[in-house]
């Protein structure tokens, strides 16, 4: 079920963005949306987790498997991209290995310690260990090549801010689906998408594009015992990963 396609051309195929949490995802997928073109589901798997239910497409599904087979049905005629988080394991992915192999997968990336200082900022000492999602981004990863799927696209967030055009005309160029610059840009508003999370997403909702902005949290890995024990563990799957992330022209 993999996209492949020549320049403006967007065909039929499930494309899947694994982000960790706070990696700007938010604002790729507000990408996708100006895109245009493709079917763009948010969070589909944490909605069913979090919610008891998702919406693809105009059908409710409430079950992680439904969904895969949701997804796979309309892929067949349409490009369908989805943005997850990794603050979990997905088991209903991690069991369905032809999902695993067919799928064009792909990564979004942030330092660990960056991760830990945002989250904590919205959760407080509610953070657990786990959440900073990097150790579950890499055994996905490696699951999908145990399952015989390609090599997943990686992107590391650092360069989605440093170069935003460059970076994500390489992803859809990786992808197979047609780079559009115009969509670099969009009108601030919230979503609907992403109304029953929408505390996480503020800065997306103002913003209008790809930018960084500096900000300065009061608890960081430098002051904090448990934000820095957090990092520390994600540092090696956030540098495994890093070390297969995709060249930037």
């Amino acid at each position: 079920m993999a996209v492949a396609g020549g320049p403006g051309v967007t065909v039929p195929g499930l494309i899947a963005m694994w982000a960790a949490p706070r990696s700007r995802s938010t604002a790729f997928f507000r990408y996708m949306l100006e895109h245009g073109g493709l079917v763009a589901l948010y969070e589909p798997f944490d909605n069913i987790a979090d919610h008891g239910s998702t919406r693809v497409n105009g059908l409710t599904v409430s079950d992680a498997a439904e969904l895969i087979t949701t997804m796979r049905g309309l892929a067949a005629t349409a490009t369908v991209f989805f943005k997850e988080t990794t603050d979990r394991p997905h088991r209903a992915v991690l069991a369905d290995r032809r999902f695993l192999a067919e799928a064009t997968h792909t990564f979004l990336i942030r330092a660990p310690a960056e991760i830990a200082a945002s989250c904590y900022a919205l959760q407080g000492e509610r953070l657990t260990l786990s959440e900073i999602g990097l150790e579950h981004a890499y055994d996905l990863y490696q699951a999908i090549l145990a399952a015989g799927g390609n090599t997943p696209v990686v992107v590391d967030s650092d360069d989605l801010i440093a170069d935003p055009a460059a970076t994500v005309a390489a992803y859809c160029a990786a992808v197979g689906i047609p780079f559009s610059s115009s969509a670099l840009h969009w009108t601030p508003g919230d979503r609907e998408e992403w109304q029953q999370s929408a505390r996480w997403h503020a800065q997306v909702s103002e913003s209008s594009g790809f930018t960084r902005r500096p900000t300065r949290y009061e608890t960081t890995v430098a002051n904090n015992a448990m934000l820095a024990r957090y990092s520390a563990h994600h540092e090696p799957f956030y540098h495994a990963l890093r070390a297969r992330k995709i060249a930037i022209s």
